[in-house]
């Protein structure tokens, strides 16, 4: 039971890494070829990673196994650890957080300012 915690820990652990990697290394290099200026520096970055381990680890190291673990069947030695399932959450997750920063990033100036700030000028 807790082999099969530790290993489904994991495998959330790395998606959700992969995820969050992924779209960081992509937003600083398309930002800096297209702005000619990193949207993320280099210590931006390293907190990102810092406080996004911390957070994930510290969630996924507390969950305690169940026994519905013992009712599936085990997984086998070969098995990837990155399925096809996950690389699909991965890259969807990743398409979606993407456009959220790109839109903010470049068009996020021409986007309606709420009333608060408006009623405050």
């Amino acid at each position: 039971m807790w082999g099969r915690n530790v290993y489904d820990s994991i495998s959330k652990f790395l998606q959700f890494q992969l995820t969050v990697n992924i779209v960081a290394v992509i937003v600083a290099f398309t930002g800096a070829c297209i702005t000619q200026d990193s949207p993320l520096k280099a210590v931006q970055m390293l907190w990102v990673n810092l406080i996004m381990d911390t957070f994930a680890s510290l969630a996924l190291a507390t969950e305690p196994p169940t026994e519905a673990l013992l009712l599936r069947k085990p997984y086998g030695r070969n098995k990837p650890l990155i399925s096809r399932t996950m690389m699909k959450n991965i890259l969807g997750h990743a398409v979606y957080q993407l456009t959220l920063i790109f839109t903010l990033l470049f068009v996020g100036e021409e986007l309606p300012q709420s009333r608060c700030t408006a009623h405050r000028q």
